[in-house]
């Protein structure tokens, strides 16, 4: 099971990421650009996917894992279950997550 330690460690990896706070819990941006969030029950995290039938596809495939709720209904957002993950996996979801967000030229030199 990953922690919100373990978010944090992996997030701030990624070129050019900080942390500031979005609705009171951590999150974690790409130049403005917000990538990942905790929730407040503090073992979830928010992160957008590429579309919403990304996310039908993540959470059809691992609804132990991956969850939505009402208020991200038409949103390309998918919720995360910090027990349903390891470290590597995390690193996949957050790197992939930092990539639709951040400027094209910032992710296509993180990729040499």
């Amino acid at each position: 099971m990953v922690t919100e330690d373990d978010v944090r460690r992996l997030a701030l990896a990624l070129p050019e990421t900080l942390e500031k706070t979005m609705y009171g819990t951590p999150a974690f941006y790409v130049r403005g650009a917000w990538f990942a969030r905790l929730r407040d029950e503090g073992d979830v995290l928010v992160l957008p996917v590429g579309s919403e039938e990304g996310k039908a596809g993540l959470i059809a495939a691992g609804p132990g894992t991956f969850f939505t709720t009402p208020h991200y209904d038409g949103s390309a957002t998918v919720l995360v279950r910090f027990g349903a993950v390891d470290a590597d996996e995390l690193r996949e979801l957050l790197t992939d997550a930092w990539r639709l967000r951040a400027p094209k030229r910032l992710a296509a030199a993180y990729d040499i």
